[in-house]
């Protein structure tokens, strides 16, 4: 692909993507960038439900109860390092570059831990597994934003968001019979589930080699002739399904073409440009990384300290957990374009909050078992998923395009690296200490984060619901162009 001089242009490619009607095309884009999430959700659920295969020595690998926490945190690291290195190429070298390579690095991954013959072998893979998704993060949220129209980007983005968590069923699911010995050979079960990731991760590959480079990356970065081939390529495609004219665009754009945007600049947009979205981005993306890492993936734990539950049957309550996740996601997504974006996030970040307040009170008071808590859980993480979801969905949408990707990897990695780090410390301390009153005080602590992210967008978010992605921040090199 080579770079054309960098010059002022005017192009209406953003009113034509956001005029389209939704079709196959979309769902084209939807299914091969979207579906990653539930290859997330398979990931970071796997190595805690089959843990007590991995300490076996059956299992053929013989980990401490240590270690597969640390092959966790491991995985976090990688996740936030792949972040922050991807989502920086993601910008300089284009989205359809990136989601490619870094699924390639999943699928590797994902193989060679089927293949672990040791545990400094299993923590390489688990970091690469998770730097491999975490550029998917960056790189994925912001193709998805840049080609699905303004009118349904909030449900949309939701919903892909939240299908991580049918990724988290299938492990909870699948872990029941790897846990057990008499249905698969102890030292078979645990690696066929990481050959089962990349399997389905080959298929979305097929899926995505499909979806062109966002034509929005394209004419900024000065291949502007590309970007009008791959735009009039799907208006043909959207007119010849749906046998009827497109509307004309209203609209039109102004930008000086660039090559790179260096980390002093994306740095200065952050903090001296934007400095209350940083904020607004940090308090949603801790909020949420704390709540999830810090309760969520010590259910487990809760389960068998406190009401007994076997090992090999919590996948049974992790289940319906999941469900409720994505059903969160799935019916609540529309309301992110209808209602709109503030009183959305501000009312699932809320309720979410006060539901985990109520379930530690129930908790506290001794009127709840294993399954009236998952209940519990079910309710508050209804609304709680959909929040985590509209916090990418947010830093995708409030920050310029030239830096869109290194905004989600930056706040993704901040807050996955403190709640995926002090949650479930903080959580497995006070899980161990055996003492209800201390594992409820750790959920009114995430719960308060919570209620304070959702206030926090209440005062300061912006509203960016059906509008388009230029509106809600206008490109570096537009605002450049406007002045020269």
């Amino acid at each position: 692909m080579a770079m054309t001089a960098e010059r002022t242009i005017e192009t209406d490619v953003p009113a034509r993507l956001d005029r389209l009607p939704w079709s196959r095309w979309h769902w084209t884009v939807l299914i091969g960038l979207g579906a990653v999430w539930i290859l997330d959700g398979l990931e970071v659920t796997v190595v805690g439900v089959i843990g007590p295969r991995l300490t076996d020595a059956s299992g053929g690998l013989g980990l401490t109860d240590g270690q597969v926490g640390l092959a966790a945190s491991i995985y976090v690291v990688g996740a936030c390092l792949g972040a922050l290195f991807f989502g920086h190429l993601t910008d300089r070298f284009g989205r359809k570059k990136l989601f490619i390579a870094t699924l390639a690095l999943y699928l590797a991954a994902t193989v060679a831990t089927a293949f672990s013959f040791n545990p400094l072998w299993f923590y390489a893979c688990r970091f690469l597994t998770g730097a491999g998704i975490g550029g998917e993060y960056a790189a994925i949220n912001s193709a998805i934003d840049e080609l699905i129209p303004a009118r349904v980007r909030g449900r949309v983005d939701v919903v892909v968001n939240g299908s991580f968590w049918i990724g988290t069923s299938i492990a909870a699911a699948l872990s029941i019979p790897v846990l057990n010995g008499d249905l698969v050979p102890e030292d078979l079960g645990w690696r066929a589930l990481f050959a089962l990731g990349a399997l389905l991760g080959l298929g979305v590959l097929f899926v995505r080699r499909m979806v062109p480079e966002s034509p929005r990356w394209l004419f900024i970065h000065g291949h502007e002739d590309q970007a009008e081939r791959v735009v009039g390529g799907i208006e043909r495609e959207i007119t010849e399904e749906t046998g009827e004219p497109l509307e004309e665009p209203r609209e039109s754009i102004r930008v000086r073409q660039r090559r790179v945007v260096s980390f002093g600049e994306i740095a200065s947009t952050a903090v001296r440009r934007y400095p209350r979205r940083t904020v607004l981005g940090l308090s949603l993306f801790i909020g949420q990384a704390f709540l999830y890492n810090a309760v969520y993936f010590t259910y487990a734990l809760v389960l068998s300290t406190f009401f007994d539950v076997p090992d090999a049957k919590v996948g049974y309550y992790l289940i319906p957990i999941g469900i409720g996740n994505f059903l969160g996601a799935l019916f609540l997504g529309r309301l992110f374009d209808t209602v709109g974006r503030r009183t959305m996030v501000t009312a699932s970040y809320v309720v979410s909050g006060v539901l985990l307040i109520g379930t530690g009170l129930l908790f506290r008071a001794d009127l709840l078992d294993a399954w009236t808590l998952t209940a519990c859980w079910c309710a508050v993480f209804f609304f709680a998923s959909a929040g985590a979801s509209s916090a990418y969905l947010t830093v995708s949408e409030i920050f310029p395009m030239e830096t869109r990707a290194m905004a989600i990897a930056a706040f993704y990695a901040v807050g996955t690296g403190l709640g995926g780090v002090i949650g479930p410390a903080l959580f497995g301390r006070l899980v161990e200490t055996e003492k209800v009153a201390n594992v409820v005080n750790g959920y009114y602590l995430g719960a308060g984060l919570m209620i304070a992210a959702g206030l926090v967008e209440l005062a300061i978010g912006v509203e960016a619901a059906q509008r388009s992605l230029e509106d809600v921040a206008k490109p570096l090199s537009a605002e450049q162009a406007t002045a020269a």
